[in-house]
C-alpha cells in the first residue's frame, strides 16, 4: 500500500494520499520519475491530502513539491513530520 507519493526524487515533501496516518507508522511512498519506493516512520498524525516531510528542514530552507519551490519552512520540520501551514509559508507574502 502506497500512503503518500511524490513526483520528483528532490522533493522534500510529499502528499499522504490516504486516510489515518498515525504517529509511528511505517510509511511506504512511490517516487514517481523513478518509478521506485520509499519508506519512512510518521512522527505524527497527518490527514489526508497533507504533506509529510521526507528530509530534515530548518527555517528559512525551501521547500520543493513537485520538483519545484513552494515555500520556505518558517519552524524546523523534521523528517516524517506534518508539513503545513503552521510551518510553511509561501514565499510570494
Amino acid at each position: 500500500m502506497n500512503h503518500f507519493v511524490l513526483h520528483d526524487a528532490h522533493d522534500t515533501v510529499a502528499v499522504v494520499v490516504v486516510e489515518g496516518v498515525k504517529a509511528g507508522m511505517t510509511l511506504n511512498g512511490w517516487i514517481m520519475d523513478e518509478d521506485r519506493m520509499m519508506t519512512i516512520e510518521a512522527r505524527q498524525d497527518i490527514p489526508i491530502g497533507h504533506k509529510v516531510a521526507l528530509k530534515p528542514m530548518a527555517a528559512g530552507d525551501t521547500v520543493i513539491k513537485y520538483g519545484i519551490d513552494m515555500g520556505k519552512v518558517v519552524a524546523p520540520i523534521q523528517v516524517g513530520e506534518h508539513a503545513h501551514v503552521h510551518n510553511i509559508k509561501t514565499k510570494r507574502w
